[in-house]
């Protein structure tokens, strides 16, 4: 379809970039189940092979993407049917294909702004003094919960998450994501950081440290470990197919993206990290489960847990805080490829598009709030980890070696050596493969 050509947004500075893909990487992968991977595989035993995937995908997968959207200058659909015209001189197969990515992202995107619904609904709580006031009492902690986790049970603060998201968005990408994100991601940071330096000096603290750098040599042997620990970095990673290869197209040529690609996974792995240093030892101080994990850990668990502390009122505000900027910073970044696949096939107007997915997105999330776990699962199992796929398959195979190289060095003094093709062929695509099988296979990694 013919549309109106409009004048592409993009970052204006390389640290608003950097720091939007850090932001669209940190989210609840970090702050739920990162710590609950870490307390129930002993600690290093997960970190480990945890480290060592990051290092792989970060390295690879995290440059492919970034690359594939800045040589398009466009999202999936836009870079997949320049990968196809490539090879083939036609560009309507790669477009269609760009598809499932795009409609992945913002599958994910509405079960995600559920759950941020109960973020925002728990920060206004914490900031109330309500969450305080429930006290260690378990009965009231998990009804709280599970009237809010129910079939439209989070009508108002889920149209609030909608609508703040939305507001950053119409704002464009420099003008409101990039700012959001210079705001949100250092203030995470920090706030963490005094988090866990508070809690370090809490009696009891001390056990869940040194849970966190148990090392059972025998847990190493267990595949299953290698198969949850790769699930865990694909993910919070944020490699799919959609988001990252968005931002990337909003990126200057100038810019060296090899160097970005390893600030956000060191940021990325830094903030799960600072979520582990924070949550387990906080649970420790406590007396609670270490390996209560999932939506229970965050919403039941951890507030028993800070109710029961010295401080815990502020800590609990501080900690929401954290999970607010997270959940927002991501949810952004996957009603990004929505909403530009909008202005680049229909040239629809930045608000406008704006304003067309946040409307479906809300509507379909206030129907699935009852079943937003399976909803979840389903996205993150199947499509993905496919859309990843595609996306490299696209790049190393389709494009081929020589486009891809010259799309990464584009902006790099010091060129990339041609290793970096046969590494996204013969490993990235196998192991996102391997994470789609293994998904199935174990009713969902990320």
């Amino acid at each position: 379809m013919k549309h109106k050509s409009h004048e592409r947004d993009g970052f204006k500075s390389k640290t608003g970039f950097v720091l939007a893909c850090i932001g669209s990487a940190v989210g609840m992968g970090n702050i739920w189940r990162f710590p609950y991977m870490v307390s129930d595989w002993s600690g290093m035993t997960f970190l480990i092979p945890y480290i060592l995937f990051v290092i792989l995908i970060g390295s690879s997968g995290v440059i492919e993407e970034m690359a594939l959207g800045r040589a398009a200058k466009g999202g999936p659909i836009k870079a997949f049917g320049t990968c196809t015209q490539m090879r083939t001189g036609k560009r309507k197969p790669g477009e269609l294909i760009g598809v499932l990515p795009v409609l992945g992202s913002f599958a994910l995107a509405i079960g995600y702004t559920v759950v941020v619904g109960w973020i925002f609904k728990y920060a206004f709580l914490a900031l109330t003094g309500k969450v305080a006031a429930m006290g260690q009492d378990m009965d009231i902690i998990g009804g709280m919960f599970g009237s809010t986790a129910k079939v439209f049970g989070n009508n108002l603060w889920l149209v609030i998450a909608v609508i703040v998201t939305a507001v950053i968005m119409a704002f464009g990408i420099a003008g409101g994501i990039e700012r959001a994100n210079k705001v949100m991601m250092p203030f995470l940071f920090i706030m963490f950081l005094g988090l866990g330096i508070y809690i370090f000096t809490l009696p009891g603290a001390e056990a869940g440290y040194r849970y966190i750098f148990t090392i059972e040599p025998k847990g190493l042997l267990d595949i299953k470990l290698w198969i949850y620990a790769f699930g865990q970095a694909f993910f919070s990673l944020s490699i799919a197919g959609n988001g990252t290869v968005i931002y990337g197209s909003y990126l200057s040529e100038e810019e060296d993206l090899v160097s970005s690609a390893r600030n956000v996974a060191i940021f990325d792995t830094m903030a799960a990290l600072l979520a582990a240093f924070v949550i387990i030892p906080g649970m420790a101080v406590g007396g609670a489960e270490l390996s209560s994990g999932g939506p229970g850990l965050m919403f039941i668990y951890l507030i028993n847990v800070f109710n029961g502390m010295p401080g815990g009122k502020l800590v609990g505000i501080i900690f929401y805080l954290c999970v607010l900027f997270a959940g927002m910073s991501s949810l952004v970044n996957l009603y990004e490829a929505p909403v530009a696949t909008l202005q680049e096939k229909f040239g629809l107007k930045r608000f406008s598009a704006v304003g067309v997915i946040a409307v479906i997105g809300c509507a379909v999330a206030l129907l699935i709030q009852g079943i937003v776990s399976g909803w979840m699962d389903a996205v993150s199992i199947y499509i993905c980890p496919l859309g990843a796929m595609l996306s490299a398959i696209m790049f190393f195979w389709i494009a081929g070696e020589e486009f891809a190289l010259q799309a990464v060095n584009k902006g790099r003094d010091k060129k990339i050596g041609r290793w970096f093709v046969p590494v996204g062929k013969y490993v990235l695509v196998p192991l996102a493969f391997l994470a789609l099988v293994a998904g199935a296979l174990l009713g969902g990694i990320g």
